[in-house]
C-alpha cells in the first residue's frame, strides 16, 4: 500500500527504535527523565525560545497554547479552515472556554488588514463589556488545509506586528514548520521569533511514533505544565518516546527536503492527467490537495484504495495526498499510475 493519507503514517527505522531501547529515562512527572529534558533544551534552542515541554500530541500542544493565554469567556482569532479550529474537537470550547472568531485567508494566509477588521471597536455608545474580549492571535505554519501553505517571513511578522499593536498574545500552530524551513530556507527560530508560545511536531515528516513540544517564555512553559497535567499528558519514563523525537532532529529534520522535492513530484505529475484539477502555486511543502470534480472523491479514493493507493477526501470533489519520508520516488510514479489508471477505468461520476 502506497500510503499518502498523512505524514503520520510513518514507521520508526531501525535506528530509531534502537535509540528508543537504550535511552537513559526517570520520571518525567518529577522532572527527572533526561531524554526528555535534553529534547526540551534541544527544542527550545532551535526555536530560540527559553523553554520547551513535550508532550503526547500537537492537538494537547496547541491546546495548551491556547489555554495558557485566556481565561474562559476571551476570544481567539484564527483562519477559519485551521486546525485547531477544525481537526481539535472542539477543544478551544471544552478545555479553555473561549470562543473562536474566524478569519477568512488565501489557503491559510491572512493579512493584517483582515485582524484590523476583526478588531473593529464598537461605538462610543455601546457598552464595551458586552463582546468577550479578544486575547489571543493564532497562526498555522504550514498551513494543513491551505494545502501545506508556508508562511511568507515578512507577511506573517507584518500579521504578527498588528496582533501586537492591539495587545494580543500570539500562538503559532508549527505542527509542520519544520516543512516550512525545508521548502523555504528560513530558520525555524525566524518563525517563531514574534510567537509567545509555539507549537512544534515531532511525529508528523519527523517520522517518530508519538509526541509534540510547546516552547515559549519560561514564565509561560511553566504554567503550561499545569495545564499538561490537567489535561491528562503527565509522563512517566517517557524518555523512550522523547529519545524517537531527538533522533528525528539529528537524522530525519536534515533530509525533509526530500519530501517537498516529492512532492512537487507528485504534483508536476497530476496536472498531466486530464480529469484533475491544480494549482501548482498550491504546493508548497509535502502536501498536495487536488480537485476530481468530474468524480465523487470519495468512491474515487476507495477506487485507488483497492488499486494499493491510500488517500483522503478533502470534500465531494478534492482529495489529499501527503508525501513522507516512507515515500519512495518509485511511489510517487506508481501513484500517480493508479490515479490515471481509476480515471480512466472507473464509474466513479457524480
Amino acid at each position: 500500500m502506497i500510503d499518502l493519507r498523512s505524514d503520520t503514517v510513518t514507521k520508526p527505522t531501525e535506528d530509531m527504535l534502537a535509540a528508543m531501547a537504550t535511552a537513559e529515562v526517570g520520571d518525567d512527572v518529577y522532572g527527572e527523565d533526561p531524554t526528555v529534558n535534553e529534547l526540551e533544551a534541544r527544542t527550545a534552542d532551535l526555536l530560540g525560545k527559553e523553554a520547551a515541554m513535550f508532550v503526547p500530541t500537537g492537538t494537547m500542544s496547541n491546546q495548551i497554547g491556547i489555554r495558557v493565554q485566556v481565561e474562559p469567556g476571551d476570544s481567539v482569532l484564527i483562519e477559519d479552515s485551521a486546525h485547531a479550529v477544525r481537526n481539535e474537537g472542539g477543544g478551544a470550547a471544552a478545555l479553555s472556554g473561549v470562543t473562536m472568531r474566524a478569519l477568512q485567508s488565501d489557503r491559510g494566509v491572512f493579512t493584517p488588514q483582515a485582524v484590523e477588521d476583526a478588531l473593529a471597536m464598537p461605538h462610543a455608545f455601546m457598552p464595551k463589556t458586552l463582546a468577550p474580549p479578544l486575547r489571543l492571535l493564532c497562526m498555522e505554519n504550514t498551513h494543513n488545509a491551505g494545502g501545506g501553505t508556508v508562511w511568507p517571513l515578512d507577511s506573517l511578522r507584518e500579521v504578527c506586528e498588528i496582533g501586537r499593536y492591539y495587545g494580543l498574545a500570539l500562538h503559532l500552530d508549527g505542527a509542520r514548520l519544520w516543512h516550512a524551513t525545508a521548502a523555504s530556507g528560513v530558520p525555524e527560530r525566524d518563525y517563531a521569533e514574534p510567537f509567545d508560545t509555539v507549537n512544534v511536531c515531532f511525529s508528523k515528516g519527523l517520522g517518530a511514533p508519538i509526541g509534540s513540544a510547546l516552547a515559549g517564555s519560561l514564565e509561560l512553559v511553566s504554567r503550561a505544565r499545569r495545564f499538561k497535567q490537567q489535561f491528562g499528558g503527565g509522563f512517566r519514563q517517557a524518555g523512550v518516546l522523547a529519545a524517537a523525537a531527538v533522533y528525528a532532529l539529528d537524522h530525519h529534520r536534515p533530509v525533509l527536503s526530500a519530501d517537498v522535492n516529492r512532492a512537487r513530484r507528485f504534483a508536476e505529475g497530476l496536472v498531466m492527467i486530464e480529469g484533475l484539477t491544480l494549482d501548482l502555486d498550491s504546493v508548497q511543502s509535502n502536501i498536495v490537495r487536488f480537485g476530481v470534480e468530474s468524480h465523487d472523491a470519495g468512491k474515487f479514493a476507495e477506487h485507488c484504495y483497492g488499486l494499493g493507493v491510500h488517500m483522503i477526501p478533502g470534500s465531494d470533489s478534492s482529495l489529499r495526498a501527503v508525501l513522507h519520508r516512507d515515500i519512495s520516488d518509485a511511489d510517487v510514479e506508481g501513484a500517480l499510475a493508479v490515479i490515471a489508471s481509476v480515471l480512466l477505468n472507473s464509474d466513479t461520476d457524480r
